[in-house]
């Protein structure tokens, strides 16, 4: 399977965007039925580069997770990028975790602090990490691996110090050997474009990728960007005040205010866009014909 820093520096120099999806991992035998049978066939169509797949809070989903990037890369041939936190592991797990990736064929990993348990704290493992650049260095150290790490425009939700502080500390992930940066989801253009600008004085030329999400519900998103620190744009409340009530409304807008969003964002250079499916094929396949690149 392909490493992701060569898929990007390939399109680079073709001169198209990287197209990216990410995935969670199922919790039901129907779920995982509906997920192969019916979701990634359709979001294939779209030709992606590559997908991702998350790791649960407290990396509770580690079989999950390599299970489904696992039969992602033999059954649709999609490289995949399995999703690593240091939350509740100690170093030799994690390198037990990187020996079961390699010999599954996973070649791209995306290193995380990540986040505890609901209703808990991170407090650093006995023999583990703390930060997520030691992640990335250990995972460097180990080998055979494309690392990305999470970049966040609007600063991490738990950084107190505020967002260059966070931006300081993503540094220091890309100088510990990270290949690019995925963003959290966003929905103001301004920040990205701060965020990607401030990176790049720092003398960063790694992808700094935007992540994206298509609001499908009114409550689902409050959710979301409530949980991530992400605020919702003026011009998107409006939206949201309108059609808040019909969540098929709110869906189309969504794919609507998506589509203008990844416009701006390719028109000033982006080197791709990574999509939040949310395990659903609908809202993305509309973005992407939206955007003349299915």
């Amino acid at each position: 399977m392909k490493f992701i820093r060569d898929i990007y520096a390939a399109r680079k120099a073709e001169g198209r965007p990287v197209l990216s999806i990410e995935f969670f991992p199922l919790k039901t035998e129907d779920g995982v039925q509906a997920f192969f049978g019916k979701t990634v066939p359709t979001l294939m169509r779209l030709r992606p580069d590559f997908a991702s797949v998350t790791y649960g809070a407290g990396g509770g989903t580690r079989e999950k997770t390599l299970g489904i990037v696992d039969r992602l890369q033999r059954e649709f041939e999609l490289p995949t990028m399995a999703h690593l936190t240091c939350v509740g592991s100690t170093r030799e797990q994690i390198r037990e975790v990187l020996v079961q990736a390699r010999d599954l064929g996973i070649r791209n990993i995306l290193a995380l602090r990540g986040d505890p348990p609901p209703g808990r704290t991170f407090v650093k493992p006995d023999g583990g990490f703390e930060y997520a650049f030691e992640l990335v260095e250990a995972i460097r150290n180990f080998g055979g691996f494309s690392v990305g790490v999470a970049g966040f425009p609007e600063g991490h939700v738990a950084c107190t110090e505020g967002k260059r502080v966070d931006w300081d500390r993503l540094k220091s992930k890309i100088d510990a050997g990270a290949d690019f940066v995925v963003t959290q989801l966003f929905f103001d253009n301004a920040d990205y474009f701060e965020f990607r600008d401030d990176l790049e004085r720092r003398g960063v030329r790694v992808p700094v990728v935007p992540g994206i999400i298509s609001v499908v519900s009114a409550t689902q998103i409050r959710k979301f960007t409530a949980l991530c620190g992400a605020k919702i744009p003026a011009a998107l409340q409006a939206k949201l005040d309108k059609y808040g009530h019909d969540d098929e409304a709110t869906a189309e807008m969504g794919v609507e205010y998506a589509t203008e969003q990844c416009e701006a964002l390719l028109k000033a250079g982006a080197s791709g866009l990574h999509f939040y499916t949310l395990n659903k094929a609908r809202s993305t396949t509309a973005i992407v014909k939206n955007l003349g690149l299915a």
